[in-house]
């Protein structure tokens, strides 16, 4: 027989510990983990953190029946609409309260490709999961994931095996606090969202 296409995914699983800490040393140290949705998914190549204590973030207006995820505890899932079209999945970070988190903007897609490009209709991978809304419909997430707990089923978030080489540079499609170098990639990773400047 032959060996699986897409062998399962190995390595030391992320609890919501890991979450448990400043938004700015989480986004970074996401570089380079796997990212998986009932098994498909891949690794994280782009990120951007928001604190609530700049007006990018959503939970900048104090607490909403959309943003409550985002007030804790660390370690689950708040999932928005952006534009009131694409999905966007992001990661709540420090203590309850906080109201901070990693916006998850592209990954390369490793498990499940023929799903995500099912899903996606396309067939090129380099653009499955190249931005925020893309990896929403390659993964299959939307608003019923909002608020599960990020070391629990469906979902699976394994540590990065070596250190990766990031980048950082200013968010992107934000207008408040646009200035705020607060974007990290994997370093000359094809799969990011947009290039990030020399």
């Amino acid at each position: 027989m032959a060996p699986p296409k897409n062998p399962p995914a190995r390595g030391r699983a992320l609890t919501r510990s890991f979450f448990d800490r400043s938004v700015h040393t989480v986004a970074p140290d996401l570089i380079g983990a796997t990212f998986l949705v009932d098994g498909v998914g891949g690794v994280i190549v782009e990120v951007e953190a928001y604190h609530h204590t700049e007006p990018a973030a959503h939970s900048y207006g104090g607490r909403t029946p959309r943003n409550a995820v985002m007030f804790g505890p660390a370690g689950y899932v708040y999932v928005y609409r952006s534009y009131g079209i694409h999905w966007c999945v992001n990661f709540v970070c420090e203590q309850a309260g906080s109201a901070s988190a990693v916006l998850i903007r592209a990954i390369e897609p490793r498990y499940g490709l023929a799903a995500m490009r099912r899903r996606r209709g396309l067939a090129a991978d380099v653009a499955l999961c190249s931005g925020p809304g893309k990896l929403c419909e390659a993964l299959a997430i939307t608003d019923k994931l909002n608020g599960a707990a990020l070391d629990r089923a469906p979902i699976r978030l394994l540590a990065r095996e070596q250190e990766p080489d990031i980048v950082c540079g200013v968010r992107i499609g934000i207008t408040k606090a646009a200035e705020l170098p607060w974007r990290y990639g994997l370093k000359g990773s094809r799969f990011l969202s947009k290039p990030f400047r020399d």
